[in-house]
């Protein structure tokens, strides 16, 4: 079932860093538009509440995004946000590239969120990359970003973080 969110549409980069090393372990994009999805490419996030069609979940209500963030966030990694409001065209093209891109192969994870981004009218200037931390470096130069910083100091995993969450 769809999830429709409050508020303006907005793009929102997650990127999960290595909280020992600084390098980057996995990248993702939340389109908020029409409706709220996570595009996970290559990810491991999965319930059987949660529809996913590729690398796309859907139904993604505030519950199933912070169930999202704590998966990932343990004592080794954080997650960082970057939410970034766009217009509701923005929004819907974001939306139509990500179901239509496709299961993302091992490790293309910010390759693949990267490709889709500079696709987006106003996003044209981030660069392709394989490398999480340099997709969240470009994100951070644009003037519209806001960020923030989510841990946790668990040894958890995908299923410690739904167990968690307020779902």
């Amino acid at each position: 079932m769809a999830y429709v969110p409050r508020g303006a549409p907005k793009l929102t980069v997650f990127t999960v860093v290595n909280n020992r090393t600084g390098s980057g372990g996995h990248s993702a994009l939340m389109v908020s538009g029409s409706q709220q999805v996570i595009f996970d490419p290559a990810g491991s996030f999965e319930h059987e509440r949660i529809k996913q069609r590729g690398d796309v979940l859907y139904g993604m209500s505030p519950g199933w995004v912070a169930a999202y963030k704590s998966a990932h966030a343990r004592d080794t990694y954080h997650v960082v946000s970057q939410e970034i409001e766009v217009t509701p065209e923005q929004a819907e093209r974001a939306l139509a590239l990500v179901q239509s891109n496709g299961d993302v192969g091992s490790a293309f994870c910010a390759n693949a969120t990267s490709s889709i981004l500079r696709q987006v009218p106003g996003f044209e200037e981030i660069s392709v990359t394989f490398f999480p931390v340099n997709l969240m470096d470009q994100i951070d130069k644009r003037d519209d970003v806001e960020t923030s910083k989510y841990y946790e100091n668990d040894a958890g995993d995908v299923l410690d973080g739904i167990n968690a969450a307020p779902i």
